[in-house]
């Protein structure tokens, strides 16, 4: 039995908080929220979040800021898939003329529930961020 029904958020950790939402909200376009929270030692913090549909992607400016924390975390180490909508090379074109380096693409891959046409690049810390159009 399978108990287990989608994702609601994943963390990700950055060097330079300014640079990180700067890359998300502004070129980008995904939306930014700051809560405050609690830390792991306790202390009152600002906690911010990257909402996109019915997902989040936490940030966390350091290792081991809140608790619990991944063994491991690092920065720089995830690689992600982001679903857009319209046209794939439009979008290109509009992150290149934001200064956003395409590593790769336009390319066919294999998404969770069809194929899609995907564009590469990287976040201010070295995450790999695919931006992909699901086919019709």
């Amino acid at each position: 039995m399978q108990i287990i029904k989608g994702i609601d958020h994943f963390v990700l950790v950055t060097q330079n908080l300014s640079e990180c939402l700067r890359f998300y909200r502004d070129l980008l376009g995904l939306e930014v929220k700051e809560q405050k929270g609690t830390n792991s030692e306790g202390k009152s913090v600002a906690r911010y979040a990257l909402h996109l549909g019915a997902q989040k992607i936490n940030i966390h400016q350091s290792f081991g800021e809140f608790s619990p924390s991944a063994s491991a975390s690092c920065v720089g180490a995830l690689d992600f898939c982001l679903l857009a909508e319209g046209d794939i090379e439009q979008i290109k074109q509009n992150l290149q003329a934001k200064g956003a380096e395409i590593l790769l693409g336009v390319v066919e891959r294999t998404g969770a529930h069809s194929k899609l046409n995907s564009i590469y690049l990287k976040d201010p810390d070295g995450n790999l961020v695919e931006i992909a159009v699901e086919k019709s």
